[in-house]
C-alpha cells in the first residue's frame, strides 16, 4: 500500500495530541524542571500543530497554535528564575 504525501501529514494529529498531552502533564507538576520541560514540549507540539493545520487548510487552527506558542515561550522565560 502506497500513501501519499497529505496522508502521512494526516497522521501527525496524533503525535500532535499526545505531545500536547504530555506537556499539559508536565505543565502541571510541582516539580521544577519537569514544568521548565513542559514548555518546551509544548512549544513542539505548537510546531507539530501547525504542520498538520497547514496541510489540512487548518488557518485558524495555525493562527491559535502561534499565540500558544507565544505563551509557552513566556512560561519558559518565566520559569528560568527558579
Amino acid at each position: 500500500m502506497h500513501m501519499h504525501w497529505p496522508d502521512i501529514f494526516d497522521l501527525l494529529q496524533w503525535p500532535a495530541m499526545v505531545v500536547t498531552v504530555i506537556a499539559s502533564w508536565c505543565v502541571a507538576s510541582r516539580i521544577v524542571n519537569k514544568r521548565k520541560a513542559g514548555f518546551w514540549i509544548f512549544l513542539v507540539s505548537n510546531l507539530l500543530w501547525i504542520i498538520w493545520g497547514w496541510t489540512a487548510h487548518a488557518y485558524a487552527l495555525i493562527c491559535l497554535q502561534f499565540c500558544l506558542a507565544a505563551m509557552n515561550i513566556r512560561g519558559v522565560m518565566k520559569n528560568e528564575d527558579n
